[in-house]
């Protein structure tokens, strides 16, 4: 299938069956393409969140907070062996973090907006409002299930 582009608009909800189902309209050239109920995988460029440490961008746990630490809370730890004396690569370490290319499968068409070229997908998506959004339908097995039903 080939991938079709859109455009993320801001996230929004919708109501439908008597629920609030959190939602991310993109705005699409051709929406004859899709419909309700379908799932579809998109590939856009995540935020970029900018230089954070270890806890944040690794999910570290810190050090402890008493027992003579100080300052030491949200630092990274040892970082190497003592045998080859070096820091080895691929060391998880505090950097820059997001701004990477990203591919969520499984969203949901909730509602089509025909008028407008507006597809409604339920969750959150990659990305900046109004950045550019690759949408492709899925072709996993839970899609196949979802369609056989």
């Amino acid at each position: 299938m080939e991938m079709i582009t859109g455009k993320k608009l801001k996230m929004s909800q919708i109501f439908k069956d008597g629920k609030v189902i959190a939602v991310t309209p993109i705005k699409v050239a051709d929406i004859s393409v899709f419909n309700e109920g379908e799932l579809v995988k998109i590939t856009a460029i995540s935020r970029g969140i900018g230089f954070q440490g270890v806890v944040k961008r690794w999910g570290f746990h810190g050090g402890p907070k008493s027992h003579g630490q100080k300052h030491r809370l949200r630092a990274p730890g040892s970082i190497g062996p003592t045998s080859p004396q070096r820091v080895l690569k691929g060391r998880k370490m505090a950097g820059r973090t997001g701004g990477v290319q990203k591919t969520i499968g499984n969203l949901e068409i909730v509602s089509l907006n025909k008028e407008n070229a507006v597809l409604m997908l339920k969750g959150a998506v990659p990305g900046y409002k109004n950045s550019e959004i690759k949408i492709q339908k899925e072709t996993s097995h839970k899609a196949k299930k979802k369609a056989a039903k």
